[in-house]
């Protein structure tokens, strides 16, 4: 994909070369005594492009996890910085482990020891390499990262910054968790707001009673899928998890499916909804948007030519193969990519690491302020109603909306909206102006591409 991109652009070879391989990585193996015996955990951190720093990308905890799948998103974390304007270079950390095997206190020994091998190769710093949450890990084993570096680290003032995705409780921000599955739910508004955009894939209108299939229901699917049905108006028809699939053509309740699986884990016997066994047979029922948020290559050569949707938007990295891509272009079926789509979560890392730094929470300085201007506006406009005889009086509803100043979590949706709306507007000038762009994804590449080779030309390199 990145290559098929870089051939519509006129870059030198060599540069190309440096853009698109991996700097480092970084293999460690270290020993835990645990139940009695030692042991041996291996972990990756891979760094892909230095052309910013730090460097910015999540630690997945899997035993699925090796060089090649690091290297691999540590790429993409470079390319999706590139193209929201978030002023990272990519990298990507795993641990092989399965973290169902260990309790609570093991995990964050194991965790404590792993942070302190990346410590001491500055492969977690807040200037130089700064992790976040990925698949298997979340805010606690953030700040367990983020305590152990600033115990090695006493004196750096800047310490929290080291990790992303930390509880509010230990520097993190407000909106971090939701991140990912919010933009996912923005960047789909952002397309229903384009009409010629809508018409290449068969839709019109607004996202109101559009038909949704989630893959995945964790930490962005559960978002995506809640966002999309409570507040777009969105029909969730089927949810596809690792023990089946459930159908409810009406509209799946998805906060009462989530607490069941958290209850049983699995959806079987949810009840409302059909429950079918075959799960990722699902992927090819009809639809309008399919958004699969949870593995990569849920989607290749063997079932592209019978995906129902019109939209696929990847939530997760990589669900869609290149074999599949070229299927499913030659069929008309529109895909938001994943570079894209799932960035919510590096945008509001950035905030994340911006606040750290500045050592003050969002809103803080200016709210009371923003509230004090908007009250003497209302306060002037009802004297001169009074003063004029008119007697008219703003809504209570629209009084205290207009009387109340953005806190942290607002601002941090705006900043998410506006990052989403502003790189698709990039994205889409590029696909509508090239023809030799045939789709969003190669449009992506071009602009991440384009920014990345002008930081390096802007160096000398």
């Amino acid at each position: 994909m990145f290559t098929h991109a870089a051939g519509l652009m006129q870059l030198s070879p060599g540069l190309e070369e440096k853009i698109r391989v991996c700097n480092s990585t970084y293999t460690v193996r270290f020993g835990v005594r645990l139940r009695g015996q030692i042991h041996t955990f291996t972990g990756y951190r891979s760094v892909h492009s230095e052309h910013m720093e730090p460097v910015k990308g999540g630690i997945r905890y899997s035993l699925d996890v090796n060089q090649d799948e690091v290297e691999a998103l540590a790429a993409l974390m470079t390319y999706k910085c590139a193209l929201v304007e978030v002023p990272f270079g990519g990298s990507k950390g795993g641990l092989k482990i399965d973290p169902r095997a260990w309790n609570e206190d093991e995990l964050e020994r194991i965790t404590r020891r792993f942070t302190y091998e990346l410590s001491r190769r500055n492969l977690i710093s807040p200037s130089q390499n700064v992790p976040a949450p990925d698949m298997g890990t979340g805010e606690r084993e953030m700040a367990w990262m983020a305590d152990a570096y600033k115990r090695l680290h006493p004196d750096d003032i800047n310490a929290k910054a080291c990790v992303t995705g930390k509880p509010r409780t230990a520097g993190g921000i407000d909106g971090r968790v939701e991140a990912t599955g919010r933009g996912v739910q923005y960047a789909l508004r952002e397309f229903f707001r384009h009409d010629d955009v809508m018409k290449k894939a068969g839709l019109e209108g607004t996202l109101g009673g559009k038909r949704v299939i989630v893959q995945g229901l964790g930490n962005v699917g559960y978002h995506a899928a809640q966002f999309l049905s409570a507040e777009d108006g969105c029909l969730i028809t089927c949810v596809i998890e690792r023990d089946g699939a459930i159908v409810n053509p009406q509209g799946l309740n998805i906060d009462a499916l989530r607490g069941h699986i958290r209850a049983t884990g699995g959806i079987k016997g949810f009840v409302g909804g059909e429950y079918r066994e075959n799960g990722l047979a699902q992927l090819e029922a009809e639809c309008d948007i399919l958004i699969p948020a949870a593995v990569e290559s849920v989607i290749h050569a063997g079932n592209a030519e019978r995906i129902g949707c019109k939209l696929i938007i990847e939530a997760a990295n990589g669900p869609v193969t290149a074999d599949a891509d070229a299927i499913l272009r030659r069929r008309g079926i529109v895909i938001i990519p994943d570079m894209y789509a799932n960035a919510g979560g590096v945008t509001v890392s950035y905030f994340e690491w911006v606040k750290n730094l500045s050592q003050i929470s969002l809103g803080r300085l200016e709210r009371r302020n923003e509230e004090a201007r908007a009250r003497m506006i209302v306060e002037e406009l009802e004297r001169l109603s009074a003063d004029t005889g008119l007697n008219w009086t703003l809504s209570k509803g629209f009084k205290e909306a207009f009387l109340t100043g953005a806190d942290e979590l607002q601002l941090v949706r705006s900043g998410l909206d506006d990052t989403m709306r502003e790189s698709f507007k990039k994205m889409k000038e590029v696909w509508m102006s090239n023809p030799k762009v045939e789709d969003m994804r190669t449009a992506a590449y071009v602009v991440a591409i384009r920014r990345i080779s002008n930081v390096y030309n802007s160096l000398g390199l």
